[in-house]
């Protein structure tokens, strides 16, 4: 926080705490408070007078009481701006704390499981190490590939056999580090969208489906050889190496009828996986890895 801000929140904060006691003094009647009194202020409802009356006093003193205990709290909390109060705590600090404490607690455990590879954290006496590793796949993966990993519309399944970037431990463990970056550019300005058509419906004959009348598929066969097989291979199995998916099976990332097919072709695809090395730790990540590996090899 700048030193402009720090004074303001100050300035605000005090200005509020000393207004407040100044409202409770200035409406004190009288030297000293009086239990009753006949004087009404004026106010009349449906037969019923509104007393001029002062606040009872152990109200009064409760008012007070929180005065001095709010004022005292600033004073040993960081309550004004940047000044981190008379015991020195800070929020981060105490989060600091937590955390140190938790990597003296749980660092050999993580030690224990990083020492194994990631096909033997597939054995029932590592089963520890995979509860721990689907424990932080639900925190930090779940958002997009859903709580059992099945994925999603634009997430990919982590419990089947077709992999963008390859399914084997490194293929897994890098992808979580580093992150992917799929791209499948968009073709409409130039295929048109007859030549769109004709694309979709032949990508559809190669996962046995019937192509959709009214189109020329081998047209679309003539432009997919010619714009489509330096990522997806001439017999459309796909590449590993580009996350070029494979159009031979019935997989399909976002939607595989004939819609969902041009409309990829004509605007494509970009999708993101973001890299979680900034974010966790090499133990944290082997474990996921091999939780995810799990979920494909049962």
């Amino acid at each position: 926080m700048s030193a402009f801000w720090s004074a303001w929140v100050t300035v605000i904060t005090l200005a509020v705490i000393f207004g407040c006691t100044w409202l409770l003094l200035a409406t004190r009647k009288g030297e000293k408070f009086k239990e009753t009194t006949e004087n009404t202020l004026g106010h009349e409802f449906d037969g019923i007078e509104e007393y001029d009356n002062p606040l009872p006093q152990w109200w009064f003193y409760m008012f007070v009481a929180t005065v001095i205990f709010g004022l005292g709290y600033l004073l040993l909390y960081p309550g004004l701006g940047n000044f981190k109060g008379l015991l020195g705590w800070t929020s981060h600090g105490q989060w600091e704390e937590e955390m140190q404490h938790a990597e003296e607690v749980y660092a050999p455990v993580f030690a224990k499981y990083a020492a194994l590879s990631i096909e033997e954290l597939q054995k029932p006496e590592n089963e520890g190490g995979l509860k721990m590793g689907q424990r932080m796949f639900a925190n930090n993966c779940s958002v997009c590939h859903g709580a059992a990993g099945t994925g999603a519309v634009g997430f990919p399944n982590l419990t089947d056999d077709d992999w963008l970037w390859g399914g084997n431990p490194d293929q897994i463990k890098h992808s979580i580090t580093q992150g992917r970056n799929g791209g499948m550019p968009a073709w409409a300005d130039v295929l048109g969208e007859d030549g769109v058509r004709d694309v979709a419906s032949y990508v559809m004959t190669l996962s046995g489906q019937e192509p959709v009348a009214g189109t020329d598929v081998t047209n679309g066969e003539k432009q997919y050889q010619a714009l489509c097989t330096a990522c997806h291979g001439a017999e459309g199995k796909g590449m590993h190496a580009l996350g070029a998916p494979n159009l031979t099976d019935d997989t399909w990332l976002y939607g595989g009828s004939f819609t969902q097919i041009a409309h990829t072709i004509r605007v494509g695809r970009f999708g993101v996986m973001p890299a979680q090395k900034d974010l966790l730790s090499d133990d944290k990540i082997h474990l996921i890895t091999a939780y995810v590996y799990s979920l494909s090899n049962k």
